[in-house]
């Protein structure tokens, strides 16, 4: 007989034999002893977690010849003709290539037919998601209300695909990722099973490299034992995978730990010039980093760390190295990762995020809110910051309160009126201002904040403590806590404020012009503006005329130039 692979010689064939599903094991095999099993599923997950396998040990767990049992038995003519694709009642398609309306029509004509061989039809459609719309819909009714000798099991890596009246009429089950634990100990089975010498970090490795899937796991013990001379080795699987070894990435930690940029770039070109794949080996960096982030926060999370085991010199790097480090490290790895998926030279984006690693720690990071502003810059504005705020939060004790309250009160007017308040600007936007335009501002002013963050973080200081308290369609009030904020915002209008209103219009779409106020003056402000609303009212409900030389003034001048006292 020809040679198998191992991943379809050691394919599960009971419910039992389901590594990691043990969720999804349990809920099956309970409906099929109580007899309550549905007429649609919906199997979804990564791919080698089981779900082509769990779909026909269920077709044979309702067609065995015991049934109901909870395992198919193996035995009995059902279940060796469908483990052997012989029954024709059982019927596996692929949706990649057989994804047209016509296929799913000719299903719909023929579900109705009785079974021939066995008690139900079982429809197993694989890769579910690559259907057209058309063969969706034509899918649908049939789905919906079956006959009652055909049941349909969908399989699919990608349910988000899927339209919801599908998902809607499937009982739906999420197969996970497979634990490195039991992909280790099935492979340490099945190298017993077939007298396969492997060293148990040879299997762990595999474990590892096969992110939870274990038909990939299998596959990669089936072409390492291929490759191996006599016994399966770290080597053997480093070799195959295109992996590095754990103590090559120690040493290039160390080297960017170390600031060494000439031979951290040269540990990588040796590497890579020895075949290792350069997206391979930046992941490793990357969950080493991982590693050391978890176990210096939480040493007892040891089994949830990716190496299989911790060691003296890593405990070593793990304390050595600052948490505010490794955060900053992860980031940039990350994003490096991510752009070398993209391009067609990852060696290049690779070798520059080495060099930028290795360099000191105060330059920009890249993937942080706060880039653009230097160290000492932003260390400078938050102690302004936190000066600011004891001068306008500290109370001052009572005695001095009652000595000076009459230089207090006559203190604040001053300060105003140096601020120039824009007076006769505000009260025409108080004029126009409607309810649903402060709405609107108020919704989306987080955003707002948080662009001009990324922009100027200065600028978000002084912005901090204030609200737009009123809007119009060409401009709003921005209401400041403490006055030497707004006095801030006022004096440096080109810059700060050009900034605020730039991102104002790019995020509402709407060109407003901002006018600073202090809070306690807009306080006063809008009472007086309510008030001389009233009084404009007649007996009758309408307005009063305006005065006639008001109005002649305003013509001549024009109403921004216009100050009116009574």
């Amino acid at each position: 007989m020809a040679y198998q692979a191992l991943y379809r010689v050691y394919r599960p064939q009971t419910f039992h034999d389901l590594a990691g599903q043990q969720h999804i094991a349990q809920t099956l095999q309970n409906a099929l002893t109580k007899q309550q099993f549905s007429h649609a599923y919906l199997f979804t997950g990564p791919r080698g977690t089981g779900k082509t396998s769990a779909a026909k040990i269920f077709a044979k767990a309702i067609n065995c010849e015991h049934a109901p049992v909870a395992e198919p038995c193996n035995e009995c003519a059902a279940c060796r003709g469908i483990t052997s694709g012989s029954i024709a009642d059982v019927i596996e398609i692929d949706a990649a290539s057989n994804n047209g309306v016509d296929e799913i029509r000719d299903i719909r004509d023929k579900v109705k037919y009785a079974p021939s061989e066995v008690r139900y039809k079982v429809y197993i459609i694989d890769e579910v998601h690559m259907l057209s719309t058309g063969a969706f819909n034509a899918l649908l009714k049939t789905l919906e209300e079956p006959p009652e000798h055909a049941v349909f099991i969908l399989a699919t890596t990608e349910p988000q695909k899927i339209p919801l009246t599908i998902i809607s009429r499937c009982q739906q089950f999420d197969f996970r990722r497979i634990p490195s634990s039991e992909i280790f100990e099935r492979l340490r089975f099945v190298v017993q099973n077939q007298k396969i010498d492997a060293e148990d970090e040879a299997l762990q490795l595999i474990a590892k490299a096969s992110e939870g899937g274990m038909r990939d796991a299998l596959s990669v013990l089936d072409q390492t034992a291929a490759y191996s001379e006599a016994t399966v080795t770290v080597q053997d699987v480093l070799d195959v995978t295109g992996m590095v070894a754990g103590l090559m990435v120690r040493d290039l930690i160390d080297l960017l730990e170390a600031g060494g940029a000439a031979g951290a770039v040269g540990k990588i070109g040796e590497l890579l010039d020895q075949g290792k794949d350069p997206l391979r080996l930046i992941e490793q960096v990357l969950f080493y980093y991982r590693d050391l982030l978890l176990y210096k926060t939480s040493p007892e999370l040891e089994d949830l760390l990716s190496r299989p085991h911790v060691d003296d010199d890593f405990c070593k790097q793990a304390e050595a190295v600052p948490a505010e480090r490794l955060f900053q490290v992860i980031n940039q790895l990350n994003s490096a990762f991510i752009e070398m998926k993209r391009t067609n030279h990852p060696r290049i984006l690779l070798e520059m995020a080495v060099v930028r690693l290795c360099q000191p720690s105060e330059l920009s990071n890249p993937s942080a809110g706060t880039a653009s502003v230097p160290a000492a810059l932003e260390k400078r504005i938050d102690n302004l910051e936190k000066q600011v705020r004891q001068l306008s939060v500290a109370p001052q004790p009572v005695h001095q309160q009652e000595q000076h309250q009459e230089q207090s009160h006559t203190r604040a007017p001053r300060r105003n009126k140096a601020l120039r308040i824009p007076t006769a600007h505000i009260n025409r936007v108080l004029t126009d201002a409607t309810k649903e335009e402060l709405v609107e501002l108020r919704s989306v002013w987080a955003k707002v904040m948080a662009k001009i963050r990324s922009e100027n973080v200065a600028a978000h200081a002084w912005m901090m403590e204030s609200q737009p308290v009123a809007s119009s369609a060409e401009g709003f009030v921005q209401a400041f806590k403490y006055d030497f904020h707004c006095q801030m915002v006022m004096e440096n209008k080109n810059n700060i404020m050009g900034l605020v209103q730039s991102i104002v219009q790019d995020v509402t779409q709407k060109q407003k012009i901002m006018y600073p106020i202090p809070e306690e003056t807009w306080k006063t402000m809008k009472k007086e503006f309510i008030a001389r609303s009233k009084s404009s009212q007649d007996d009758n409900g309408g307005k009063k005329e305006e005065d006639p030389i008001i109005a002649e003034a305003k013509k001549l001048v024009g109403p921004d130039l216009l100050d009116i006292k009574d």
